[in-house]
């Protein structure tokens, strides 16, 4: 792997061209996914350096989200993202009558294992946007259902859905396991027919209890997207407030051209 050397001209600081040589091997494929950097006494070593400005490279690159370290074993090329979100497809009917779960659905896909843990389920007053996108009324209480999700046993979502109360209460909704095609079957189960969604998709950094339960490193941000289904008399059903742990997913979206 060729690393070149500091350029002592350079205006920028010694462990800022430390980070993009090491971010170019990265691009050029000399460091591949799952491949191990070079340790900081590497790093002091082949650029003559303090071992603090090879420690602030590297954590260049882990704030980026490109790297992340494994104690014991060193610093490591993040492998790819494991699940590809086709949003014009994963929530297909034909899943649900498979007796598959969107997020099952895209597991298969992606040749991993999927595991679902952390469900808790509540009744509970709404938070306010979440109120008004089920058009609710003031004194209107929801089932809350919150899980995370795991690709090989490595957590990279956590979901809460909020459901008026009443067409979730006696279902399978409020059960831990919610039967085959998950939540939207148990929907239409009861005759609320799915029509549509939207969804809104921000960006952000995780709060403290994100980053532990999605086990993130420092600087590894969340993507969030929060989906409203409607049935077909255009009634809102569910609100899922969804946070992705940014590096384990991409978003794919086919529009029409229309």
């Amino acid at each position: 792997m060729q690393l070149g050397d500091i350029n002592r001209q350079d205006g920028r600081p010694p462990s800022r061209q430390i980070a993009d040589h090491l971010r170019s091997a990265i691009d050029r494929g000399d460091l591949l996914p799952g491949d191990r950097l070079p340790s900081e006494a590497e790093l002091t070593r082949h650029y003559s350096v303090a071992r603090m400005t090879a420690r602030q490279a590297i954590q260049e690159l882990r704030s980026e989200g490109r790297v992340v370290a494994e104690h014991g074993r060193g610093v490591f090329v993040r492998m790819p993202a494991p699940v590809r979100r086709l949003a014009s497809d994963r929530f297909a009917r034909k899943h649900r009558e498979a007796g598959q779960a969107a997020f099952l659905a895209e597991a298969e896909k992606a040749g991993v294992h999927p595991a679902v843990d952390q469900i808790e389920i509540d009744r509970s007053a709404p938070p306010a946007d979440v109120r008004e996108r089920l058009r609710l009324a003031e004194d209107d209480q929801v089932a809350v259902r919150s899980r995370r999700y795991l690709a090989d046993d490595r957590p990279i979502e956590v979901a809460t859905s909020f459901l008026p109360l009443p067409l979730a209460e006696g279902t399978a909704i409020m059960e831990a396991d919610t039967g085959p095609g998950g939540i939207y079957a148990r929907l239409e189960d009861a005759g609320h027919v799915l029509d549509h969604f939207v969804e809104e998709v921000t960006a952000r950094m995780p709060t403290a209890d994100e980053r532990r339960r999605l086990e993130l490193a420092d600087g590894v941000p969340v993507l969030v997207v929060v989906r409203t289904a409607y049935d077909t008399a255009g009634v809102p059903v569910e609100v899922c407030d969804t946070v992705k742990a940014a590096p384990a997913y991409v978003l794919e979206y086919d529009i029409p051209a229309r």
